[in-house]
């Protein structure tokens, strides 16, 4: 019997002394951290009696400024208890950098594909004196020529300089002289 009671007494014991040491019913709530820059958000989460972890950069939304907080775990709302560590993504700076395809000597079609399947878009198609018709002769970024391999940042708009089906003037005298 003396067994039983100091058992329901040890439990009664450790029951309140873990509602007091873990703030039982205790919460705050998570403030929303969305479009705050990094610097305000250690601010912040400190003002709040929480801690953070910065997680990886994503993929960069233009929707959000730079270098501002893109998504939050958990989320604004949710209550948690006081010293939780918030999971923070933070928008990065610009696009990440996309590696150009090598699309010389391959159909305009063909070359369009493979840009869009990497993140690039064609902005212009310009065209010149080349027996192959539709066929990529020259890329240009910003009015400068690339070449295959170069980086260049996602959505980044390039022109295909394609051919006309037409033989070059050059080609055409040498023909003619024969």
């Amino acid at each position: 019997m003396l067994a039983i009671i100091a058992t329901v007494l040890l439990v009664f014991l450790v029951l309140r002394w873990l509602n007091s040491t873990t703030n039982h019913g205790e919460f705050v709530e998570v403030p929303d951290f969305a479009k705050m820059s990094v610097m305000d958000m250690r601010i912040a989460v400190e003002d709040a009696g929480l801690r953070y972890e910065v997680l990886d950069s994503a993929n960069y939304n233009p929707d959000y400024p730079r270098f501002s907080i893109i998504d939050q775990d958990p989320k604004a709302g949710s209550h948690v208890k006081e010293n939780r560590k918030i999971y923070f993504t933070v928008n990065p700076s610009g696009y990440k950098k996309v590696t150009v395809p090598n699309i010389i000597q391959v159909t305009q079609r063909n070359a369009a594909s493979m840009l869009k399947a990497v993140g690039l878009d064609v902005q212009r198609v310009t065209y010149i004196d080349e027996l192959g018709e539709d066929m990529v002769y020259q890329i240009k970024y910003k009015s400068k020529y690339i070449k295959p391999g170069d980086k260049l940042p996602k959505t980044s708009k390039i022109e295909l300089v394609c051919g006309n089906g037409r033989i070059p003037d050059q080609a055409r005298i040498k023909a003619d002289s024969e």
